[in-house]
């Protein structure tokens, strides 16, 4: 294992640097106190990730992360297994993702011993923010007063550089200037905003930094770790700036560390970009992060529901491989950021794009944009709740909650790890005041609820949130129980009944299930090559393969080989 990460720190420094900075990275190893669990799997089939904001959930005189822990403790502890906690330390922008200081927490949500308490009953996932960090930071003022210990931390480029050739995830300015306390004035890259300003890793210093906060997190009880925006890592004038292969061996040099110090630590990157970009961040299966975000699955379920035709979802699935048993799909529809639309690329057109954007405005979201190298803008983002993108307006409430249901029961059928963002979990709508109030499109999707208010609906069985709650709980035990849907057997799907339905076939020894899904308003009988079968759902059987699927409905079958 050392000369593992000593070569992965030779193809980033020069050879004498690469040996100092080694150095320095063992003593950083050596003093790390992380008791390592028994030897586990790294997922199974009971494994289920909740997204959510320390303060999603607000009670008057207590602290949200406890509001957030009992919660967590008296509804969904049957249910999910991993919790996805987005970035709760101090912050000036960006809900949290501007980090002013990686090692506290932001006293607005509680301290470390609330998030300790979740991480004892669940595995916790928690966000690693090292492309950059707050502007309003103590780590940038040292920057900007010429502090010799962070003399080369942010990345400063000249505003006469050609970087018509940079990746642009955001329509505003690459380059923010700043006035050193000296009078002199930089220019700091910025992908982001203005507020986050962008490490320089050719420092192998902030090298140093970033893996001493990753330990950190590990010590506080974290299991899995989230490398955000890592795709933007490394910059490099004359290049797209986005999967440098000096990105990539960063995070071969954190799995090696890892694999050393806490090997029970998963790591997930997420790079919201076309799928096969997406997907090498898995490495050779061995050598990267375990799992990757499977971001063109939110596009493709929004597009399935709104043509009817499950043809290209079909065709994207069977796509999708598997490269080692020790790696795996975060499959997800909503999180806290909106609909990424770059993962359509290579999938459907521009126009169809277009079209997308245009079908989500119609239902009260926003489109974000970013800037394409020739100075133009294209749709980036869609933001609007999964709820309001797919299940129609005008259709009556059974409806849309069977509209919605149904993509959600494609992402937990299908192979990966499933994650759940609480607002889908919970129903919600489109908070169009928030985005009015705070001035951002993502705010739509963030709202904060009463705790007490959200616990009165829950217990109101005819309230949308309760009638979406129940029939989501049914489909994760459905799935926790049946080993078929292990994040790593194999599927094949398949559609049929004029493309309306797809059909996705897992089998684990001599068990198989079938599980369909109608995409359209209208019943389906479909026909299987079976004798008889059980409704992991509806607990229906049957005995031959001619099976009734109601107008968006979802059977998974159960059949014994």
């Amino acid at each position: 294992m050392t000369e593992q990460i000593l070569s992965h720190l030779r193809a980033l420094y020069e050879p004498a640097v690469a040996k100092t900075t080694y150095t320095a990275l063992q003593v950083l190893m050596e003093q790390v106190r992380i008791p390592i669990p028994d030897a586990t799997t790294p997922f199974s089939e009971r494994d289920i990730a909740l997204i959510t904001y320390g303060d999603t959930l607000r009670r008057e005189g207590e602290a949200p992360l406890e509001t957030l822990y009992d919660f967590l403790c008296s509804h969904l502890s049957d249910l999910v297994s991993i919790i996805h906690i987005l970035p709760f330390s101090p912050y000036s922008s960006d809900d949290g993702f501007s980090v002013v200081d990686y090692e506290a927490v932001d006293k607005n949500l509680g301290d470390w011993d609330h998030i300790n308490k979740i991480a004892y009953e669940f595995r916790l996932m928690v966000d690693l923010v090292l492309n950059h960090m707050s502007a309003q930071s103590a780590w940038f003022k040292a920057f900007l007063a010429d502090n010799p210990g962070y003399a080369d931390l942010f990345f400063i480029e000249s505003p006469d550089t050609d970087l018509s050739s940079v990746t642009r995830p955001r329509a505003t300015s690459l380059l923010t200037p700043f006035n050193k306390d000296s009078g002199e004035k930089v220019h700091v890259w910025t992908t982001f905003s203005a507020d986050q300003v962008d490490f320089d890793y050719r420092a192998p210093a902030t090298l140093l930094r970033m893996i001493g906060v990753l330990l950190f997190y590990i010590e506080q009880g974290a299991s899995i770790i989230r490398l955000d925006a890592v795709a933007y890592l490394w910059k490099q004038v004359g290049t797209s700036s986005i999967h440098l292969q000096q990105t990539h061996k960063v995070i071969q040099l954190i799995r090696a560390i890892l694999d050393e110090v806490a090997p029970h630590v998963l790591i997930i990157t997420e790079t919201n970009v076309p799928h096969q970009e997406n997907i090498s961040y898995f490495g050779d299966g061995y050598n990267e992060a375990q799992m990757v975000y499977n971001f063109s699955l939110p596009p493709l379920l929004l597009y399935t529901m709104k043509t009817g035709d499950v043809t290209l979802i079909a065709n994207w699935i069977n796509s999708l491989k598997q490269l080692s048993e020790r790696t795996t799909f975060f499959n997800f529809t909503a999180s806290h950021d909106g609909i990424g639309v770059r993962p359509l690329e290579g999938l459907v057109d521009n126009e169809t794009i277009r079209e997308l954007a245009a079908f989500v405005e119609a239902r009260g979201g926003r489109v974000s944009y970013r800037q394409n190298t020739d100075g133009s803008l294209s749709p980036y983002e869609l933001n609007i709740t999964y709820v309001d993108a797919v299940a129609s307006p005008d259709a009556d409430e059974t409806t849309r909650i069977k509209q919605f249901i149904v993509t959600q029961a494609v992402m937990l059928a299908l192979s990966g790890m499933p994650a759940v963002y609480i607002h889908n979990l919970l129903g919600s709508h489109n908070d169009t005041g928030a985005v009015e109030r705070l001035g951002y499109a993502r705010a739509i999707n963030r709202a904060k609820l009463d705790a007490d208010a959200l616990l009165d609906e829950l217990q109101d069985e005819n309230s949308f949130r309760a009638k979406v709650l129940e029939t989501y709980q049914n489909l994760i035990t459905a799935r926790r129980n049946c080993p078929c849907f292990h994040p790593n057997v194999s599927q094949q799907a398949f559609a049929t009944h004029d493309n309306g339905v797809l059909v996705i076939v897992r089998e684990s020894g001599s068990q198989t299930v079938y599980a369909m899904h109608n995409f359209t308003d209208r019943p389906a009988t479909v026909t299987l090559d079976i004798a008889g079968w059980h409704d992991l759902l509806s607990g229906d059987s049957g005995e031959n393969g001619n099976v009734e699927v109601d107008p968006y409905g979802i059977r998974w079958l159960e059949v014994r080989n």
